[in-house]
């Protein structure tokens, strides 16, 4: 992996005629102790005319909180900010390689069972509100041999939920990436989190029969290292809801036990549909007894299911 330009931070001239070109943003954050953790992606489809706009959060003894608006206007200029009926968001790059906040007013669903974001997202309406910030705790790594960079953050702000107000001061993940972005087509896996002993690490893999892995870990205080060889044995459970995995990304093993389930379900222009169980994680160390905290994603498009 290599170090980014800053000008990649922003956004990236779509491929002409390419009706699946995307660029999204992701920001996943955790609390030290995995008791609450949370993502955002905003995934801009120019030639589609739209944007995704995803926020989700779980937590101990909580619903699963989903705002999710798939027909959101493509923002305008080199900004971030969105409107819609019931949402706001900005996503701001504040210092480019090194902060950024995400900011949210909208309307969700809190749903107790995560399967019926499945299931047509019926549940209670919530309001939602996001004042947080990812700040640098390691240089932004490019992707081997892939359009998009990753970076291990510190998370600090306020989630609002309702009338909850929850301060979180964590870590999390935020990536950037820019390409034709076919949910329907292929699987994949993709990882990251940090151990209590301040390791970071990230990987993803396609879940077919090639040879190709991207990734890092981090040591707290020590150098970044390349992940090349990310293996993921995957148990599934209810609803094809992961219950468990194992990981392998190059030296770091790791038993992954998914805590806080944030599926979406993901419908083509066409008309195919993939399920994607993103998830808030705990990793434990099969070598010593390290253990954290962090989120994993596995895209099931129809021919895996």
């Amino acid at each position: 992996m290599s170090t980014v330009d800053a000008r990649d931070e922003g956004k990236h001239d779509p491929v002409a005629g390419d009706q699946l070109w995307n660029e999204s943003w992701y920001f996943d954050f955790a609390t030290p102790d995995g008791s609450f953790g949370g993502y955002v992606r905003v995934g801009l489809y120019p030639n589609l005319g739209t944007t995704w706009y995803w926020a989700y959060l779980v937590g101990d003894g909580r619903p699963l909180v989903a705002v999710r608006d798939h027909d959101v206007p493509v923002p305008k200029g080199a900004g971030l900010e969105l409107r819609a009926e019931g949402l706001w968001a900005d996503t701001v790059c504040e210092t480019p390689n090194e902060h950024w906040s995400v900011n949210l007013e909208a309307f969700g669903v809190a749903l107790d069972d995560p399967a019926d974001a499945y299931r047509g997202e019926r549940g209670d309406r919530v309001a939602v509100g996001l004042d947080l910030e990812w700040v640098e705790a390691v240089p932004a790594q490019m992707s081997t041999g892939l359009p998009r960079y990753e970076q291990a953050c510190v998370v600090q702000g306020d989630v609002l939920i309702g009338d909850e107000r929850i301060q979180v001061d964590g870590f999390g993940e935020r990536d950037h990436s820019w390409g034709n972005r076919d949910w329907w087509t292929m699987p994949w896996c993709w990882t990251a989190g940090r151990l209590n002993d301040g390791t970071a690490f990230h990987a993803f893999r396609p879940l077919i029969d090639i040879p190709f892995a991207s990734g890092f870990v981090a040591p707290a205080g020590g150098d970044v290292e390349n992940v090349e060889h990310f293996t993921v044995d995957t148990e599934l459970g209810a609803e094809d809801l992961p219950a468990s995995a194992a990981m392998e990304l190059g030296d770091l093993h790791l038993s992954v036990t998914p805590t806080g389930f944030a599926p979406i379900l993901l419908e083509s222009p066409e008309g195919r549909v993939s399920r994607f169980p993103r998830a808030l994680c705990r990793f434990e160390s099969t070598a010593d007894d390290r253990s954290g905290w962090g989120w994993t994603e596995w895209c099931q498009p129809p021919t895996t299911s």
